[in-house]
């Protein structure tokens, strides 16, 4: 149902650009919310895309740029203008998000971009520039409610309502001394269900651990996933809290990460826009196609090694292609385990081995069971006992290496400083390619030569 809607949604839209009716269009939108709106930029070819972006509302406009997939963010925002930058920048409430809008400008136009902005909201974005967009510091938003340990929850409660509100997503009161070293935090349902006498130090947490402010982000995620967290605050190397982070920039993180596994696997950028320039497209997937072909041709330079067997016995040609495509399929589930593994922080030095030798029986286990299903059917195909016996043998090699190949290139490429999301697959395909070759027509050549 949802699916049916959004493609009604696009057809509606897309009817109502080519009329050129802009009272619809801003009817259709005003009736969606900033989420949907993103995805349906991102579903649109570029020449609607441009159509419709300057019919959206300029106080969604930050939240949505933030919603759609880099490439299409980056596009628009290199259409816009310095100063109209700085005004979308100026209607967004969170420091964080007013940083990964202009992280993502050119140079030239960030710097014309803060210049554009008041003193104070620069100031505070650039305490937020100063961190990798990809660590704790990156993510915080310096927006956060702070208290001291020596006062009554009397008194916190009156700060806050003289306070007036509070920032989204706020579950906890941190707790710092003076100097603004972070000491714990104060829940809110503590504050409100103890008596208004007692001291925050007296109900204060002091097990919730702050965020360094370089931690990675990946590692800020798994903090949340382990703890369920919903916000957590971010301390300098002084221990003083500078920031917090909320599960929502989190979940931006956990989503990016899945977006670059999956689009890796296949050598894409998790910023691939669908309907980005055909020139652009074709340069980014030709290299992967070129690297790809290179191993396809190392593949066949092992194969003209056999071709005089292959003159020989005709049935070999027509088999060829079952192990090398057996193994690159066990192998691959093993690579996405392992790379999975690694990316969540469940696999490294202390287990690595179990998995090897988990996967290994695995292959082993599969290749037994496969290499009798189609030593049966060539046997009977070809009536040759022989081709039997040698593809059934090639079929267990493979599958052992492609399982061991699959759980072993993650750890090397990620010691080489390569991303195995991306690269892992085309080595695992070189591997299972290579040894499934040598191991079938090496073994024909001493059996049936």
């Amino acid at each position: 149902m949802v699916e049916d809607d959004s493609e009604q949604l696009r057809q509606d839209i897309s009817i109502a650009l080519d009329a050129a009716d802009s009272i619809e269009i801003s009817k259709l939108l005003s009736g969606i919310g900033v989420a949907q709106t993103a995805l349906l930029l991102d579903s649109l070819p570029s020449q609607q895309r441009d159509s419709l972006w300057p019919l959206i509302e300029p106080t969604e406009m930050g939240e949505v740029l933030l919603e759609t997939q880099d490439d299409v963010s980056d596009a628009r925002l290199k259409q816009l203008e310095p100063e109209q930058i700085a005004a979308i920048v100026e209607t967004m409430p969170d420091v964080d998000d007013q940083a990964d809008i202009v992280l993502a400008l050119p140079a030239d136009k960030l710097v014309k971009t803060l210049h554009r902005l008041d003193t104070n909201k620069r100031t505070q974005l650039e305490s937020v520039l100063s961190y990798s967009e990809d660590t704790a510091g990156g993510l915080m938003n310096i927006d956060q409610v702070s208290i001291r340990a020596d006062v009554t929850l009397d008194v916190v409660l009156r700060y806050l309502r003289i306070r007036g509100e509070l920032p989204d997503l706020t579950d906890q009161l941190f707790v710092t001394d003076r100097h603004d070293h972070y000491l714990g935090a104060l829940f809110l349902r503590d504050l409100l269900t103890n008596d208004p006498e007692v001291e925050v130090s007296g109900i204060m947490r002091t097990d919730i651990d702050a965020m360094h402010v370089h931690m990675s982000d990946t590692e800020v995620a798994r903090e949340f996933e382990v703890s369920d967290l919903i916000s957590a605050p971010v301390v300098d190397e002084e221990h003083k809290l500078i920031g917090r982070i909320t599960v929502d920039d989190v979940v931006d993180v956990i989503r990016d990460a899945g977006d670059h596994s999956i689009m890796g696997m296949a050598g894409l950028s998790e910023e691939e826009d669908m309907f980005s320039p055909v020139l652009i497209t074709s340069l980014r997937r030709g290299i992967w196609l070129g690297i790809n072909l290179l191993t396809a041709f190392l593949a066949a330079y092992v194969i003209g090694f056999f071709e005089n067997i292959l003159d020989q016995v005709v049935a070999l040609a027509i088999l060829i292609t079952i192990v090398p495509s057996m193994g690159g399929i066990a192998g691959s589930q093993t690579l996405t385990i392992a790379i999975r593994g690694l990316a969540l922080g469940q696999l490294g030095s202390s287990n690595y081995r179990s998995l090897i030798k988990k996967e290994i029986s695995v292959g082993f286990l599969n290749g037994l069971i496969w290499a009798l299903v189609v030593a049966a059917f060539s046997i009977i195909w070809f009536g040759n006992f022989g081709i039997g016996l040698v593809i059934a043998f090639a079929l267990v090699v493979n599958l052992l290496a492609g399982a061991l190949a699959g759980a072993v290139i993650p750890l090397i490429l990620r010691q080489l400083g390569i991303d195995p999301a991306i690269a892992g697959g085309v080595v695992l395909t070189t591997v299972t390619d290579v040894v499934g070759i040598i191991a079938f027509l090496g073994l024909a050549t001493l059996v049936l030569g």
